[in-house]
């Protein structure tokens, strides 16, 4: 699989038909949203553009002064890994059986998702993790951006029900409490 810089590509880049555009964090939430995504292109026969968006550590900020390229290269290709490692985990080996692009987008996720999913019949896919007050007001949501402000059609994906039986064991491990599992085959 060949990783695309945002650099490398234009706005119109790939065919003319239909794009669904998936948001990859690597995350349970990203994963079950690209799994999603990999349905709905092998329903449509669209191509898969699967995007991660990436940051310098400390922001853009931190090197409006001009950084060091070296470092930037360094992260640039840890994004690539990153993207890289989030399809092997969720296809294995061998990849979806959709055509695939990978994109990876130096900025702000909720920015690249609408940046790159920018036509009006492209199919913007992300995970709507479930959250409380306090994961909202400290970590804002990349679903809800999209859904406020894309010009195309959003599809936020719920994590699936393994997902809450899974944080519940990670909190168990966590208060190192002991684990029933009996409880975990039901």
């Amino acid at each position: 699989m060949n990783v695309i810089q945002d650099e490398e590509r234009g706005p119109m880049d790939g065919p003319g038909g239909r794009r669904i555009v998936a948001g990859v964090s690597g995350s349970l939430g990203s994963l079950t949203a690209l799994h999603r995504a990999t349905a709905e292109a092998r329903v449509t026969g669209a191509e898969l553009w699967a995007v991660l968006a990436w940051e310098p550590p400390g922001g853009d900020i931190a090197h409006r002064g001009g950084p060091c390229p070296a470092p930037m290269a360094a992260w640039r290709r840890l994004a690539d890994e990153r993207l890289l490692s989030a399809l092997e985990g969720a296809f294995g080996s061998a990849g979806p059986d959709v055509p695939l692009k990978c994109v990876v987008v130096r900025g702000k996720p909720g920015d690249a998702l609408l940046a790159v999913a920018g036509q009006t019949d492209d199919l913007l896919v992300v995970g709507a993790g479930a959250r409380g007050r306090l994961r909202r007001a400290v970590w804002p949501s990349v679903a809800r951006y999209c859904v406020a402000r894309a010009c195309c059609p959003v599809l936020a994906v719920p994590p699936s029900p393994l997902h809450h039986a899974l944080d519940a064991v990670h909190r168990r491990n966590a208060w190192k409490l002991p684990l029933d599992t009996r409880k975990l085959a039901d």
